[in-house]
């Protein structure tokens, strides 16, 4: 693709690049990766992929260990609400589409403000969970030598550590719905501009009146580089970089049409 770039991107054949503009935003889509890996293990019958389970679940205990999330959660929720009902007075809505998003939303939120203490606390002061993250930082620390008891877990049947499993992650599944829920709103907040990065640069200014949360960049599925997007709440660049695994990525010379999202909601 040349100087003359041209705008037939489809969303279908799309791969997107996306950077949160708030600390809140990015601790969300943290958890969101992690709970779609376990989702992967899950499925696994092995006892490797009971190990990918758990240490992604400490992954995720670790976030909870150093946010109050069931707070920030709740915030961002009311601040959904609050922007919804503002909505709700426009004509052009469909009301009983907004309904329904809305109960969800007072659905969600009624279960955390009913979830009593911190969230996932049992599990992390659990002697089993306490041993692994101990050795967790060490190359290899979960060896069977190390962790006989973990050991002896990871030999019981697949259909024994799947139950496990699920008891371990049914106190974050309120919290995942929560996160899923905000992140698809953000998503679907905007619509796709179509851009160009003059050789292979582009940087916007942001309004600072308005709450951007997510910068969405879009590139051709076949294309032969990547997007790195930096920025803040007043600006960010996108950088298209040629991906080389054997050396250092390098910001393509060439003028570069992509799908560009600024979300706000």
């Amino acid at each position: 693709m040349g100087g003359s770039a041209c705008f037939n991107l489809t969303l279908n054949n799309l791969i997107f690049y996306e950077f949160p503009l708030c600390e809140r935003i990015r601790v969300f889509m943290r958890l969101e990766q992690l709970f779609q890996q376990i989702d992967h293990f899950s499925q696994g019958n092995t006892v490797w992929d009971s190990r990918a389970v758990v240490y992604t679940l400490l992954d995720i205990l670790t976030i909870f260990s150093r946010n109050d999330l069931k707070s920030e959660i709740l915030k961002e929720l009311d601040r959904h609400s609050g922007v919804l009902t503002r909505i709700s007075h426009s004509q052009s809505v469909d009301m009983e589409r907004l309904r329904s998003i809305m109960s969800e939303l007072d659905s969600i939120s009624k279960q955390l403000y009913s979830t009593n203490g911190k969230i996932g606390l049992r599990l992390l002061e659990s002697e089993l969970f306490k041993s692994i993250s101990q050795r967790s930082s060490i190359p290899g620390g979960s060896c069977a030598f190390d962790l006989p008891e973990y050991h002896f877990w990871l030999q019981q049947a697949t259909e024994q550590r799947k139950q496990d499993m699920e008891v371990w992650l049914r106190p974050f599944s309120v919290i995942r719905q929560a996160t899923d829920l905000i992140l698809r709103f953000i998503r679907q907040s905007a619509t796709p501009d179509a851009e160009i990065a003059q050789a292979g640069f582009f940087q916007q200014t942001l309004d600072r009146t308005l709450p951007y949360q997510l910068i969405r960049v879009g590139v051709n599925e076949k294309a032969a580089y990547f997007a790195e997007i930096s920025g803040g709440k007043h600006r960010f660049t996108v950088r298209f970089m040629t991906a080389d695994i054997s050396a250092r990525p390098t910001q393509t010379d060439q003028d570069i049409s992509f799908s560009l999202v600024q979300c706000i909601f």
